[in-house]
């Protein structure tokens, strides 16, 4: 192990602080020190809080003296997105007339982590309004990718997926509504969970009440360079908040991992969509890994992902014509309002109230037609996104393929849709050059999900993180 604790995963430095070998001050001492040095080249932290970690540090250390731990990460420094509210900060959301909207409460993922005792010593970018999968906006600016600076580090969670590949604390909270956990883990050559629906509370009262669409999809997540990290983090994040009106129990499901193999779908082709064969390779070598680890796997069809990723376009579209869409054309960038068109271009309009609600209806009959699929293939291990991580900014470029888009993208964009939690692993990935799986498991199938990511992690050893590599004038 080395011993910068910036390298270490959040258990080693939860395991540490616990038994007083470091403090939650050196620990986050370390953390800031790496953020010194490598963010500015990378953008990643976009409100950077070091003063106030480091009292929060120096009190997780004293409440460890007299009470003993919080939770399973106490003292262990840790980042969250600036679209969840902050007391007393800006949750600026990517938006220059965000600039100056503090909050008067933490959010539920603010609250659940003072709570475990973690410090907060920085908030990560998002592009404006957090809809987009690449990462830069007109108020905190673009954010890099540490392997490459020419590809993106995805969105809308880029800063968090950068911070955590390029060592910037060991974990990092995101949010995911259409695949903003799971593609900047993809594009940063880390892992990164979207937990089921409802497991985790997800309320921050200074932002306008969402719509019924984005409820059903939108959940709180996390990225990190250990399988791990994440299961720790979900025990955090997922502590009851009444102000969230979605929460169901999380159980045992964060729980200790224990190895049970399970039949495993693998979808490494399709006839959907253009598929990159090192995506495909990928695949094939996590099947590898899991068979040999017992798991019973076959490449089986699954059911469409262009299926659901058309009718999150459709459900979710019409939802922003009538609300978040109005607040992006009035105050969002110009590559939010590209990417705006891009998302609503060809989605049939619903004009009517009954319309709305018989396309909302339809979810159900997928979410049936999955689970009846997962309860055969209790895994399916499958692509992120069926291309290689995409050139920075390629959905605002003018000779942007849309139908190629939503075809790639259709395995993280469209599960959302069904509330299916994900992983992303990244087997395949070498310093420069990221690459990674998804796992999917039925709802509230999580720790099946946890187990068997840990399975691959052991197989492809530990991920350290990388130096950003200097972006060519």
């Amino acid at each position: 192990m080395s011993t910068e604790l910036w390298q270490w995963t959040a258990a080693e430095l939860a395991a540490a602080i616990s038994t007083g070998r470091i403090s939650s001050v050196e620990a986050t001492e370390s953390a800031i020190a790496r953020m010194d040095a490598v963010n500015p080249a990378i953008n990643a932290v976009v409100d950077t809080m070091p003063d106030v970690a480091l009292a929060e540090a120096r009190s997780a250390d004293e409440a460890l003296r007299k009470h003993g731990p919080h939770g399973p990460l106490h003292g262990v420094p840790m980042t969250v997105k600036v679209n969840v509210d902050y007391q007393g900060r800006a949750t600026t959301n990517g938006v220059v007339a965000n600039k100056h909207h503090r909050a008067e409460s933490d959010s539920s993922t603010v609250a659940a982590l003072r709570a475990g005792g973690l410090p907060i010593f920085g908030r990560t970018n998002t592009p404006a309004y957090s809809m987009r999968a690449f990462t830069s906006n007109d108020l905190h600016g673009a954010t890099l990718n540490p392997h490459d600076p020419a590809i993106t580090c995805g969105g809308s969670s880029g800063g968090a997926g950068s911070a955590v590949a390029a060592g910037i604390g060991a974990i990092a909270h995101g949010n995911d509504i259409g695949g903003s956990v799971r593609h900047p883990a993809y594009c940063c050559g880390v892992y990164g969970l979207r937990p089921t629906s409802g497991l985790v509370p997800q309320t921050s009262l200074s932002m306008p009440e969402r719509k019924i669409v984005s409820q059903l999809m939108a959940v709180q997540g996390a990225l990190a360079r250990s399988v791990e990290d994440l299961r720790l983090a979900m025990q955090v994040m997922s502590r009851p908040d009444p102000n969230d009106i979605w929460q169901v129990p999380a159980g045992d499901i964060f729980g200790p991992m224990s190895h049970r193999p399970c039949k495993v779908a693998v979808v490494a082709e399709t006839d959907e969509s253009p598929v990159d064969p090192e995506v495909a390779a990928a695949i094939r070598q996590a099947a590898d890994m899991l068979a040999d680890a017992g798991y019973e796997v076959a490449e089986v069809p699954a059911p469409s992902f262009r299926e659901l990723v058309d009718h999150w376009r459709l459900i979710l579209g019409n939802e922003m014509r009538g609300g978040l869409g109005l607040l992006m054309e009035a105050h969002g960038d110009w590559k939010m309002k590209r990417m705006l068109r891009v998302q609503l271009e060809g989605v049939p309009v619903i004009d009517t109230r009954d319309g709305m609600l018989d396309a909302i209806a339809h979810r159900s009959r997928l979410v049936r037609k999955w689970q009846l699929f997962l309860e055969s293939w209790p895994l399916v291990l499958t692509a992120v996104s069926w291309a290689k991580p995409m050139v920075d900014d390629l959905d605002v470029a003018d000779d942007l393929d849309i139908e190629w888009f939503y075809q790639v993208c259709a395995p993280y964009m469209g599960t959302p849709t069904i509330g299916l939690p994900g992983l992303t692993v990244p087997v395949g990935t070498v310093p420069g050059k990221p690459m990674g799986v998804q796992l999917l498991a039925t709802r509230f199938g999580d720790r099946r999900l946890i187990a068997a990511g840990a399975v691959l992690e052991r197989a492809i050893g530990r991920i350290v993180p990388v130096d950003p590599i200097a972006a060519s004038v």
